[in-house]
């Protein structure tokens, strides 16, 4: 670091220009002043000469011995002239000075008022040659008038040459200088000893800032004065700690927010004015993934169009707004509020809640009650109807009577299958299924149960068989009763979907840590659109694959809480057209 840019070179300048500036006008001033008194002296020096002079010529009138006697007072480098009038004039030396002739003084106008009766008249008398004036070549001239005998008036005019000012001048200047010098040296120690004072406790606060900067919060800067550089090493520290505490505190509450934002079920997106999205948690990214469709896609893009216009109105009108949005079958229901700066609107915060269970749950609700009182409607109005033709004796005969008995025993058989189906449904779906698991050797069992179909499948004159992908299968863990549910639900679905000349097969395949049970039909095959529901309760495909054949609905969705309760799990592929397959896989330890 260069030194002027330092506050040393700085201060060291500063003292030194200062410094200079008052020696400078000191100089002029002194020199000013010195040579103004020493001319002064000058002329009341000749004065008092001129004066004696005069008073011995006085005393020894055209006396030889006077005008002897008064050039004896009159020291080397001093000139007399002595006029009795203008025409009698005594010179006191016989080497004229070029710069001032006895001619240039008599006739000077101001200096020739001593003839007039003036008492005393001085002047500087200039050299003739201007280019090379200055005041040390000037003459100082000082005329005091002389009493004569005759009654005329004479002058004494004693001149010097102002030269002898010259050596003291430079003197003086000398003196000024070495205490200039002196000054300017003794300036150059006091900056350097205020370098050690000041310039090096702020060359220390100077590093510690930096260390600061960088985040080392818990650098100190040593105490060495108490004066106002002390003051400010120990603010410096006190504002080194508040800031770690200060940090230390944002840094809490940031990952207090972070767990919060990470822990909340609901997604958070905070928004600036142009709908950048500045902040999101979990929930929220998995928003914009289905939003975007594609969970690989850079989440630095803006809101989805439905959001922006939600933020639009709350920049708009500064308050919350609420709406659902429908997003590949999520239901998400968005609160958008408005952030606050100092003056207006910054940005907002959107808290997005999906509601696609509790939409789902609605719906299957609805569905129930809907369900429920459809099934039970039939059955009800046959036994009413049934019931009041036995009252009404429309039935004459007991064979009608029996056969209108046995319509009314077969309806209130259907009402509780359907109620047995919906108990066992609740009580798998609330966990409390209870297995019966024994060893059972899944080869037999599955002849077992598929045989039991052969007369139906006969009926619906449809080809039923089994097939076994290994010859030796491990005995397996499982309730035979529930597993038994299970296919009888699957191979009754898949002979009464099937047309006449169809076939159904009944596949056993061995995993490493299972079995994997296929039910293939090639009958009339599940739209894809209802794939994903086949399994929820009361549901039903098109009512052209039923061929009016009766059914709760009920069947698949107990058959995926068995399968489930055995640690299995159930799935389905179909096409229209082209048959059905479910696949159920049990593992060897459930």
């Amino acid at each position: 670091m260069k030194i002027w840019k330092s506050v040393v070179g700085k201060l060291w300048l500063t003292i030194l220009l200062l410094v200079s500036f008052v020696l400078f006008i000191l100089t002029i001033l002194l020199l000013e002043f010195f040579e103004s008194y020493h001319v002064t002296q000058i002329k009341q020096e000749l004065e008092t000469t001129a004066n004696k002079i005069a008073h011995i010529v006085e005393e020894h009138p055209n006396d030889n011995e006077g005008i002897q006697m008064a050039l004896e007072i009159v020291d080397k480098p001093t000139q007399v002239i002595i006029a009795y009038n203008k025409r009698n004039v005594f010179y006191s030396s016989s080497r004229r000075d070029k710069n001032i002739t006895p001619e240039k003084i008599l006739n000077d106008s101001q200096l020739s008022k001593v003839f007039r009766g003036a008492k005393t008249v001085n002047k500087e008398v200039e050299p003739p040659n201007d280019k090379s004036r200055n005041r040390y070549d000037n003459t100082l001239v000082v005329g005091v008038p002389l009493q004569v005998e005759n009654g005329d008036n004479g002058a004494i005019f004693i001149y010097q040459s102002l030269n002898v000012l010259k050596d003291t001048t430079q003197q003086t200047t000398k003196i000024i200088l070495l205490s200039a010098g002196i000054a300017i040296i003794l300036t150059t120690f006091f900056a350097f000893f205020l370098s050690t004072r000041i310039a090096a406790p702020l060359r220390r606060m100077r590093l510690a800032a930096f260390e600061v900067a960088k985040g080392k919060f818990d650098t100190k800067v040593p105490i060495l004065t108490h004066d106002e550089i002390g003051e400010l090493a120990t603010a410096f520290n006190q504002m080194g700690r508040q800031l770690e505490n200060n940090m230390n505190d944002l840094q809490q509450e940031k990952e207090q927010l972070t767990s919060i934002l990470s822990s909340m079920a609901d997604g958070v997106l905070t928004f600036d004015r142009d709908g950048t999205i500045l902040i999101t948690n979990p929930p929220g990214e998995k928003f914009l993934q289905q939003w975007l469709n594609d969970p690989n896609q850079n989440l630095n893009l803006s809101a989805p169009e439905e959001i922006l216009d939600l933020l639009q109105k709350v920049i708009d009108t500064e308050k919350e707004q609420t709406d659902e949005l429908k997003i590949l079958g999520h239901s998400y229901v968005v609160i958008v509020s408005p952030l606050y700066n100092q003056r207006d609107v910054r940005g907002a915060v959107a808290v997005l809640r999906d509601m696609t269970e509790e939409r789902k749950l609605d719906k299957l609700r609805d569905d129930f009650i809907a369900n429920v009182s459809h099934e039970l409607r039939t059955p009800i109005a046959m036994l009413q109807g049934y019931s009041e033709a036995i009252i009404d004796d429309i039935a004459a005969t007991d064979e009608e009577k029996k056969e209108f008995a046995k319509i009314i025993y077969d309806e209130t058989l259907r009402i509780g299958r359907l109620v047995n189906e919906l108990l066992d449904l609740a009580r798998m779906e609330a966990g409390h299924i209870s297995l019966y698991s024994e060893e059972t050797e899944i080869k037999p069992f599955i002849e077992r149960v598929t045989n039991k179909f052969q007369g139906l499948a006969r009926d619906q004159n449809v080809q039923l068989s089994y097939d076994f992908t290994s010859d030796e299968y491990p005995p397996i863990d499982l309730d035979p009763d529930r597993i038994e549910q299970v296919l009888t639900n699957l191979i009754d679905n898949a002979i009464r979907h099937t047309q006449q000349h169809g076939t159904v097969k009944v596949i056993v395949d061995s995993k490493n840590n299972g079995i994997i049970v296929h039910v293939e039909d090639n009958g009339s095959g599940i739209p894809e659109e209802d794939l994903p529901f086949v399994f929820e309760r009361f549901y039903k495909a098109d009512k052209a694959r039923t061929r009016g054949k009766s059914g709760t609905g009920l069947g698949l969705a107990i058959a995926k809480n068995i399968v489930d309760a055995h640690n299995g799990h159930i799935s389905v592929k179909s096409k229209i057209g082209q048959g059905t397959t479910f696949s159920f896989f049990l593992p060897y330890s459930s």
